[in-house]
This record gives C-alpha cells, sequence and structure tokens, in this order.
C-alpha cells in the first residue's frame, strides 16, 4: 500500500508539475505577474522565493495553482501592477493562458506514450491463438489452461490463428469443448464448457450474450523506429482523448453505469500496479491520467480550466466580462459540483473496495 501511495503522488505531481507549467510559462511569456507557483493546496510544506514569483509545495498533492496577479477580478492592483494584471490583457492572451495547461498535459501524454514506443516497441495482437491472459473465476482457469498455452484444435478441428478460436467457443452454443494444447514442448487434451457472459465494448456497454471461456488473446512486440514512435505516439493520444469525450458523453446519457466512476482510491491502487509491473507500464499509465487531467479540465464547470473557458466565451459574445456576482454564483455552483463529483467518485471506490473483500 506504502508504494501504492508513493507511485500516485509521484505521478500526480509530476502531472500537475506540467499543467500549472503550463500555465505559467504562457503567463509569463505574454507579461502577466506570477505571484505564487504551489503543487498540492492546503499547508504550505516548503517553498522558496525566485523574483517576484513564489514557489511552493503544499500539503495536499491532488491539486495546484497559479496565482497570477488581477485573476481575482475583485481584487485590487496597484498602478505599476496593472500592466502586468491578468485581468486587463485582452481576451485572446487570457485565453491562451488558461489552454496552457490542459495542452501541456496532452503534450505530455504524448511524450509518454512516445517514449513507450521508442524505448519497449509496439505491442500488436497476435495472429496465432496463444493465451495472453487468463480471467479468475471463468472456465479456462478453473479447467488448467495457463498463459502461453497455444490452442491448437478444438474438437479435432485445427486452430490456425486467434480468429478460429475466437469462432469455435463463441459458435459452441455452451457445449463441452476438447482443447488441445501444446505447453513447454507437450500436447494436452483440455475439456472447457464456455459461459454465457455479456457482450460488452470497451465502454463497458453491454451489446448482446456471447459465449466465453475467459482467455485475452496474446501479444506480440514489434520493435518502432523513432519517427514511428512519434506517430504512434500522437495517434495513440488522439485515441484516448476520442475515447474519454465519448465516455464522459456516454456517462451523461446514461448508456455507461455511474459506477464506473473512479476516485483517488482507485489511482492510488492503479499506480501502485503499475509501478510494480514496470517503467513501461508506468510511463502508459501516466499517459492516460494526463489525458484524463486535460479532459476533465476542458469540462464548463465553474473552478476548472473549462469553466474560465466558458466565462470569455460569454465575455466574447456580450463583448464585455460577466458580472462578478453572476460569475461568483456560478464558481460557488461548480464548486459544490465539483466537491460532489469527487465524494461520489471516492464512494465508488470504497463501495468497489468493500465488494471486492467480501467477495
Amino acid at each position: 500500500m506504502f508504494t501504492s501511495i508513493v507511485a500516485a503522488v509521484i505521478v500526480l505531481g509530476f502531472l500537475i508539475l506540467f499543467h500549472e507549467m503550463g500555465h505559467f510559462l504562457v503567463a509569463k511569456r505574454v507579461g502577466v505577474g506570477v505571484l505564487k507557483f504551489s503543487i498540492g493546496f492546503g499547508p504550505k510544506l516548503f517553498g522558496r522565493q525566485y523574483g517576484s514569483t513564489e514557489y511552493v509545495v503544499s500539503a495536499i498533492p491532488l491539486g495546484g495553482f497559479v496565482k497570477m496577479i488581477g485573476e481575482d477580478p475583485e481584487e485590487e492592483v496597484s498602478e505599476a501592477d496593472l500592466p502586468h494584471s491578468f485581468s486587463s490583457k485582452p481576451l485572446w492572451q487570457r485565453t491562451a493562458i488558461v489552454l496552457a495547461g490542459p495542452f501541456a498535459n496532452l503534450l505530455l501524454a504524448f511524450l509518454a506514450f512516445t517514449l513507450v514506443f521508442a524505448l519497449y516497441g509496439a505491442q500488436v495482437p497476435g495472429e496465432a491463438a496463444l493465451v495472453g491472459g487468463l480471467i479468475e473465476g471463468m472456465p479456462a482457469k478453473q479447467a488448467g489452461l495457463q498463459k502461453g498455452d497455444l490452442i491448437v484444435a478444438v474438437d479435432g478441428k485445427p486452430i490456425e490463428n486467434w480468429e478460429q478460436l475466437s469462432e469455435s467457443i463463441s459458435g459452441s452454443g455452451g457445449k463441452s469443448l476438447n482443447l488441445a494444447v501444446e505447453r513447454s514442448g507437450q500436447r494436452l487434451d483440455l475439456a472447457i464448457t464456455p459461459e454465457s457472459k455479456d457482450d460488452k465494448n470497451i465502454f463497458g456497454e453491454v451489446q448482446g450474450k456471447a459465449f466465453r471461456i475467459g482467455i485475452e488473446r496474446g501479444f506480440v512486440t514489434e520493435e518502432v523506429s523513432l519517427i514511428a514512435a512519434v506517430g504512434m505516439g500522437a495517434s495513440q493520444t488522439y485515441w484516448w482523448v476520442k475515447t474519454l469525450v465519448l465516455s464522459i458523453w456516454k456517462l451523461i446519457r446514461g448508456s455507461i453505469p455511474a459506477d464506473q466512476i473512479g476516485g483517488p482510491i482507485l489511482i492510488v491502487q492503479a499506480a501502485g500496479e503499475q509501478a510494480q509491473k514496470g517503467l513501461e507500464d508506468l510511463l502508459h499509465f501516466l499517459a492516460m491520467i494526463s489525458v484524463n487531467l486535460a479532459v476533465l479540465n476542458l469540462l464548463p464547470i465553474p473552478v476548472l480550466d473549462g469553466g474560465h473557458l466558458f466565462f470569455f466565451l460569454i465575455e466574447g459574445v456580450l463583448r464585455r466580462p460577466l458580472a462578478i456576482r453572476h460569475r461568483e454564483i456560478a464558481q460557488q455552483v461548480g464548486l459544490v459540483v465539483l466537491i460532489g463529483l469527487m465524494a461520489f467518485a471516492l464512494y465508488n471506490d470504497i463501495a468497489r473496495n468493500l465488494q471486492s473483500w467480501w467477495g
């Protein structure tokens, strides 16, 4: 558990650092004064003043912020600081500052994915009917099938690839199958009865029933050139962005159960698991969480980057900033919504763990 917490803190801290650095660098570039650069919330643990900016690390590593001169519309700004005030800058510059945080996280995800492909190659589905993994409680595991087994025949019919194996299992009608298996140079015969299970897509939506025995497809590693790794890193980042946006839309529509939402406990557990597997899995996990942070921050909820962008959109349409009172009300509502979502995600984490412990 300690390893999981340390891994989660390192991953989240690095993601937040990158996110806030995006805001910070663009703010500095357009001449906005930055008073504080904080990793984390709550009480200050330690920090140091460099120039006009105080750099601090705070006690709660689940966020961070960049405090700029004039960021609060009600803040009184001196005559000398007015040229460096956030609120005095043109709308496009303020928009660029806000967008820089999510963009930095997408850039980090792209770099992490590219590094994984360049260092470790690409994992592609194998053509052979090779068992890449087993699902607990399913017939294959119970019958004695093992990871790495090669299935060469079903009921005496030769199996040449994964597609043939999949068709044989799904078309079994639930009848017992005799699988001929090659393992460490030996041939074994195993009787396995497929079970009818919900057929789900990547979003967890049920699309019907299908017969399964509980095996996962094996993958093979292909070497990738640096140029190809860059292209694959960009493609993988885009795929995750698209998939996450679709997932959010499906959650709103109710086609994905709300209990699929995960919170801090799930992140800690996942970070620990990936850290134990090695650097490749940890980098992949960091990239996925970075995409999540970028996309979720762009939701039009006040107190998030997307909320600020929504206010800027209104300002662009009205040709004037939204009234401070209206903005305050929206931010209060947004904070309640955000806290409610975090509480719900934490509840899901706890319920998921209790269900796992109690079986």
